[in-house]
C-alpha cells in the first residue's frame, strides 16, 4: 500500500468516527487538499473550501464560482456554519485571522455545528502555532506521511514521462542506479522529490548515473534550508582518522549487524552510542568515523534549532525531524552537544517543562523506533546530562573520548601534514609528539595551521620548528582546565569504554 493510500484511509477513518475538527500542519498544501478531496469522494461527501483570496467555493471542482462576499474570515466561516456544517469544510490558513475575536468565534461556531450535524472541519495550516489553544484542543492532529520507496519509484517514472512528453529526454539508468536515486529521495515530500528529479535533467535533457550526484546535492540544499537536519561529509576511510582504535574495532565487529541474516542469527541491529569526552578530543570525528565505517549518510540534528516560543511547536519540530530521519533510513543521526538541547531536563525546569517534554519525546523514540537509524549523541558536560540518558540499555555503548595518546598524536600529525601537501617524513615527528602531550586533535591541527601562516608570511618552507613554536605559544585545554578534565576522567573511568 502506498503512503498516500494509507493517509486516505487514516483520514477517512477520522471523518467516519465523527471528528468535528482535524488539523493538518504542513508546507505541502496542495498534497493536503488533494488528500481531503480524495477521501471525500471515497466517502461520498461534499467539500466546501474557504480561503481568504477566494472565499467559500465548491471544493471538488477544479473551477467553481466562489460565494460572493465570503473572503472575510468571519463572513466565510459563518456562511459555512449556516449552510454547509454537514459537509467537509476545508479551511485554508485560518490561523492568521484568529487573533480577531469575531473570527475566532465564527470558527468555533463552525466546529460546534459540524459536530452536531456529522460534518467535519479540516484546517490546513503551515504553522501549528497560528491556531489558538482553544482550537487545537478540539482539533485532531493529522500528519502527512512521507512517500515510501514504491511511491518514489512511481514519482520518478511519472516525472520523467511527463517531462518527456513536453520535450524528449535521454534516459540511461540501470535498475541499481534507479534504486540509488530512489534511496536518495527518502525523507523528502512528494513535491520536494519531484523538484529533485526535475533538477537532474533540467540542463541537458538527460538522466544517467552522473545525475545521482546532482540529486544528492539538491536534496542537501533542501534539507539545509529548514535548519534542522544537515548532511555532514565524513572521511573516505577510517585511515583518515587518527586514534580511536577501540571504537574502530567496535564498529568493525558490528558492520554486518544490519544485514538481513543478522536477525536470524539472533542479533538485533545496534541503536546508538553516546560519546562523552574532553572538548576538542575528537567526538565529532568519532561520529564521522561511524558513518565512514558503515558507509551510511551522516545527518546532524541541532537541538537548539528545535526550540520555538509557541507551546507545542518545539515538540512537533522534534517529531518531524525524527520522522524524516526514519524515512531517510538507513542513516547515522548525530545529535551534537546533546546536553545543551536538553539541559533543563536534568534539573529543576525553568522553561515550563519544555526541555523535559522534548527529552521525553526523544527517549520514547529511542526506545520504540524500528527504522535503521543509528543515533550518535555527543556531550562535553556530564553534569548537564539527564540521568535517564545514562541508564544501561539506553545506548548500545557509552564511549569516553580522551586526549590522544602518543601513537594517536603521531597519526594525527601525519594526517594533517599530508592533507596540506606536506610529506610527514620531512618532519621530526618524535619531537612533535613529545611536545604535544596533552593536546587534542583539534589543537594539533590549529598548531599546524598557525605554523603554515608563519612560514607563508616569512616566505619560508614549513619546518618542524615552526610547528613546535606554535605548540609552545598556545597551551592546550588540558592545562587551562586541568581540574575539570581530571574530574571528567575520574567519572568516566568506571562508567565508560575508552574510545582509544
Amino acid at each position: 500500500m502506498t503512503t498516500f493510500r494509507s493517509d486516505i484511509d487514516r483520514l477517512s477513518s477520522l471523518i467516519r468516527a465523527g471528528r468535528s475538527a482535524i488539523a493538518i500542519v504542513t508546507h505541502e498544501e496542495k498534497e493536503a487538499v488533494e488528500l481531503v478531496s480524495t477521501a471525500a469522494m471515497m466517502l461520498g461527501r461534499q467539500v466546501r473550501e474557504w480561503s481568504s483570496t477566494l472565499g467559500v467555493r465548491e471544493g471538488l471542482l477544479a473551477v467553481s464560482t466562489p460565494v460572493p462576499d465570503t473572503e472575510n474570515a468571519a463572513a466565510g466561516l459563518h456562511h459555512l456554519a449556516t449552510n454547509h456544517a454537514q459537509d467537509i469544510c476545508l479551511v485554508l490558513d485560518a490561523g492568521a485571522h484568529l487573533a480577531d475575536a469575531r473570527k475566532l468565534r465564527a470558527l468555533r461556531d463552525l466546529i460546534t455545528q459540524a459536530g452536531a450535524r456529522e460534518g467535519c472541519v479540516i484546517l490546513v495550516e503551515h504553522d501549528a502555532s497560528a491556531l489558538p489553544a482553544v482550537v487545537r484542543s478540539h482539533a485532531t492532529p493529522f500528519d502527512l506521511t512521507l512517500p515510501c520507496d514504491d511511491d518514489l519509484r512511481d514519482l520518478v517514472r511519472a516525472t520523467v514521462q511527463r517531462a518527456h512528453r513536453r520535450s524528449p529526454l535521454t534516459i540511461e539508468l540501470t535498475k541499481p542506479e534507479l534504486e540509488t536515486l530512489v534511496a536518495g529521495l527518502r525523507g523528502l515530500t512528494r513535491r520536494q522529490a519531484t523538484l529533485v528529479v526535475q533538477s537532474t535533467f533540467a540542463d541537458d535533457r538527460r538522466l544517467d548515473a552522473s545525475d545521482l550526484a546532482v540529486a544528492t546535492a539538491e536534496k542537501r540544499r533542501m534539507l539545509h534550508s529548514d535548519g534542522l537536519l544537515e548532511f555532514v561529509e565524513a572521511p573516505a576511510t577510517l585511515d583518515d582518522i587518527g586514534g580511536l582504535e577501540r571504537l574502530k574495532g567496535w564498529l568493525r565487529h558490528r558492520e554486518r549487524a544490519f544485514d538481513a541474516d543478522a536477525k536470524s542469527f539472533g542479533i538485533e541491529p545496534p541503536r546508538g552510542v553516546l560519546l562523552l569526552g574532553v572538548q576538542g578530543a575528537g567526538k565529532s570525528l568519532s561520529a564521522k568515523a561511524i558513518a565512514t565505517a558503515w558507509k551510511r549518510p551522516l545527518l546532524r540534528l541541532d537541538p537548539g534549532a528545535l526550540y520555538d516560543r509557541y507551546v507545542g511547536e518545539s515538540e512537533r519540530r522534534l517529531r518531524d525531524c525524527l520522522r524524516q530521519a526514519e524515512a531517510m533510513a538507513p542513516i547515522i543521526l548525530w545529535i551534537d552537544e546533546i546536553e545543551k538541547g536538553f539541559a533543563s531536563a536534568a534539573s529543576q525546569s525553568t522553561d515550563g517543562g519544555l526541555s523535559q517534554r522534548m527529552f521525553g519525546t526523544l527517549l520514547t523514540w529511542m526506545q520504540e523506533h524500528r527504522a535503521p537509524v543509528f543515533l550518535v549523541a555527543t556531550a562535553n558536560n556530564i553534569d548537564a546530562l539527564p540521568p535517564e540518558l545514562l541508564r544501561k540499555g539506553r545506548f548500545d555503548e557509552i564511549f569516553f573520548v580522551d586526549l590522544p595518546c602518543d601513537a594517536a598524536r603521531r597519526v594525527i600529525f601525519e594526517i594533517h601534514l599530508r592533507r596540506r601537501s606536506r610529506d610527514p617524513k620531512t618532519f621530526d615527528l618524535d619531537q612533535l609528539v613529545a611536545l604535544s602531550a596533552g593536546y587534542s586533535g583539534a589543537e594539533i591541527e590549529q598548531a599546524i595551521v598557525s605554523a603554515l601562516h608563519t612560514a607563508f608570511g616569512s616566505r619560508a618552507t614549513l619546518t618542524t620548528e615552526h610547528i613546535l613554536t606554535a605548540l609552545r605559544e598556545s597551551p592546550p585545554l588540558s592545562v587551562t582546565m586541568r581540574e575539570r578534565i581530571a574530574d571528567l576522567r575520574a567519572w568516566a573511568k568506571t562508567r565508560c569504554v575508552a574510545a582509544d
